[in-house]
C-alpha cells in the first residue's frame, strides 16, 4: 500500500528538551492507526507538526508527498480536535455549508452529512444550544467533507455516548474502506483495540512500539492467563499444585504461562480429568501492552 503519511526521524525541541525524539511513523492508504501515550508523551505535538502548525527541528514529514502546511497537504488532511469550537450563533447547517464552501465542496452533500452523523433534526438549531457530543458530531461531519486522504482524529469519542461512539467508529471504518488513512490519538484503549489495524505508542517523545496487536504481544512476551474452575474446592488445590498455578477464590485457579506454552498447559490440564470443570483463556490485551511499552506497570 502507498503511504499517505510519512514521518521520518522527526525531532522537535522545546526549552532544550526533545518533545519528539526521532519519530518515524507511516500510515498507508486505508489504514487505521491508533496513536497512544500518556499526557506529555508527544501526541499533540506530532499532530501539530503533521498539520504544519509547528516547525520541526529535525527530520521530515510528507502527506501524499507534500510538506505539511503547503496547499496540497492542507487539501489532503481533515482534522478533528478533542474540543471542537464553532461560532455559537450559527446553526449546524450554516457552519457545515460555510466549511463546504471554503473547501470547494459546495452545498450538495451537507444535508446528507448531517444526517449521517445524527444531526439532521438539530441542523437548524444554533450551536450554542448543542451539547459537547453534538458539537463533536458536527466536527466529524466536517472531517467527512470531500473524503480526505488523511484524517487526524484527536480523542474523537470525547463527549459521545456509547451508541454515538459505535456510530463514529462505523464512519471511521467506512473512511478507511474508501482509502482514507486514519490516525487516531486516544486514551480509550478498549475502543481502539478492536477498531484499528496498528498500534503506535509514544513515551517521552520516542516511538516505543509500532505494530499490530498480536505482533506487539509476541514481542513483549507477556503471559497468557488461564482461569481454571475445579469441580470441587479440594481439587482446586490439586490443580494448583500440579500446574504451579495459584488459588484465587473458591474453586478457581489462575495459571500464567508464555503464549507458546499454551498447548502444553492445556494438555497437562486435560490429564487431570473431571477435576477440571472449565477453562477460560485470556491473552494479553491492549491495556497490558500499553502498560508494558509505556513503562506504566500495574
Amino acid at each position: 500500500m502507498t503511504a499517505t503519511l510519512t514521518c521520518s526521524g522527526v525531532v522537535k525541541i522545546r526549552s532544550g528538551a526533545r518533545v519528539l525524539d526521532g519519530i518515524s511513523l507511516s500510515v498507508a492508504e486505508g489504514a487505521r492507526v491508533a496513536l497512544l501515550g500518556h499526557n506529555g508523551a508527544g501526541k499533540s505535538t506530532l499532530i501539530k507538526a503533521i498539520l504544519g502548525l509547528t516547525r520541526l527541528d529535525g527530520g521530515e514529514i510528507a502527506i501524499c508527498g507534500h510538506a505539511p502546511g503547503t496547499g496540497p497537504a492542507r487539501a489532503a488532511v481533515a482534522y478533528l480536535p478533542e474540543a471542537v469550537a464553532f461560532q455559537g450563533a450559527l446553526t449546524g447547517r450554516e457552519v457545515l455549508r460555510m466549511l463546504a464552501a471554503l473547501s470547494g465542496e459546495g452545498r450538495a452533500e451537507t444535508g446528507a452529512l448531517l444526517e449521517r452523523v445524527g444531526l439532521s433534526k438539530a441542523a437548524d438549531r444554533r450551536i450554542a444550544t448543542y451539547s459537547k457530543g453534538m458539537r463533536q458530531r458536527l466536527g466529524l461531519a466536517q472531517v467527512l467533507l470531500g473524503r480526505p486522504q488523511l484524517a487526524l482524529l484527536d480523542e474523537p469519542t470525547s463527549g459521545l455516548d456509547p451508541v454515538s461512539r459505535h456510530d463514529l467508529y462505523r464512519i471511521i471504518d467506512d473512511l478507511a474502506a474508501h482509502g482514507t488513512a486514519v490516525l487516531i490519538a486516544s486514551h480509550a484503549l478498549t475502543e481502539v483495540e478492536a477498531r484499528t489495524d496498528r498500534i503506535a505508542i509514544l513515551r517521552d517523545g520516542r516511538l516505543v512500539a509500532d505494530d499490530t496487536l498480536p505482533a506487539l504481544a509476541r514481542a513483549a512476551g507477556l503471559p497468557i492467563v488461564m482461569r481454571v474452575r475445579a469441580d470441587a474446592r479440594e481439587n482446586a488445590d490439586r490443580i494448583a499444585a500440579a500446574t504451579g498455578g495459584a488459588r484465587v477464590n473458591g474453586t478457581s485457579v489462575e495459571i500464567r504461562c508464555p503464549a507458546e506454552d499454551k498447548m502444553q498447559a492445556l494438555h497437562h490440564l486435560s490429564g487431570l480429568g473431571p477435576a477440571v470443570a472449565d477453562i477460560d483463556i485470556t491473552p494479553p490485551g491492549l491495556e497490558d501492552l500499553y502498560c508494558h511499552y509505556s513503562g506504566d506497570h500495574i
